[in-house]
């Protein structure tokens, strides 16, 4: 497919897990894609992986000048941009009693502000009829007593999905979000888990396994290409059965 030829695409935590999966989809259905990353080892890693339809900028999303200046260097290397993954996250994994002021503002910072700023920052730069998708988490769905902080920042980043799809309607630009759930990645890595550990997580989802940062990819690359014209302000679940599902005994 060349769903995305002549297309340029900026995924923001393109480094590594499902950004560096999406580059890699995209570029294969034919787009220029721009990745950020924390260091410039990681970004310069990931730009020879995925070849010379790819381009990185170190940035920092929480740092608001930092994307400031992202902005203004894609602007001045492509003028434009034809759709938006803003991807990058954290993970703030404690009970409720045991988060501090400093958890607070971090995972706020990245999860939900440096989102909400890397859209109103690279709203000027948006074509019209482009597309923006936004990481959210299966864990804005359901409760879970260690996960306090970091659903309510994701429950945050898809209500900004769907207000944002009705204020940019007039533009033609959609926005929906992903929600991912038990997904193999450097955040979350099913090599560092028990036996144990693993079971008593594939045992939740109907699935019977972890998923695949391509398969989180292949949902992003519909959601961004024009397959999913008449998808707007939604939020898709892409966690194996784990929130809809009980698997059977």
């Amino acid at each position: 497919m060349n769903r995305f030829a002549g297309k340029t695409v900026l995924i923001t935590g393109g480094t590594s897990g499902m950004g560096l999966a999406t580059a890699h989809r995209l570029i294969d259905e034919g787009a220029q894609v721009i990745v950020t990353g924390r260091t410039r080892a990681r970004v310069d890693a990931a730009v020879r992986e995925l070849g010379p339809r790819a381009s990185g900028i170190v940035a920092d999303s929480a740092d608001l000048g930092a994307v400031d200046a992202l902005m203004e260097t894609v602007r001045a290397r492509h003028g434009h941009l034809d759709s938006l993954f803003a991807n990058a996250g954290t993970g703030t994994f404690l009970p409720f009693e045991d988060i501090t002021e400093r958890d607070f503002d971090h995972g706020v910072d990245v999860n939900f502000k440096g989102v909400f700023f890397t859209v109103h920052k690279a709203l000027p730069l948006l074509v019209d009829g482009g597309s923006i998708v936004l990481n959210a988490s299966w864990t804005l769905h359901r409760g879970n007593s260690v996960l306090t902080l970091y659903s309510a920042t994701k429950a945050a980043v898809h209500n900004l999905a769907r207000t944002l799809a009705a204020g940019l309607a007039p533009r033609g630009i959609r926005v929906n979000s992903v929600s991912p759930g038990y997904i193999d990645t450097p955040m979350y890595p099913t090599a560092a888990l028990t036996e144990a550990e693993m079971e008593a997580v594939t045992g939740r989802i109907v699935a019977g396994r972890f998923g695949l940062p391509e398969e989180v990819a292949a949902a992003v690359a519909f959601l961004a290409s024009s397959d999913a014209s008449y998808i707007n302000g939604q939020d898709l679940v892409i966690d194996g059965g784990l929130v809809g599902a009980v698997p059977a005994a």
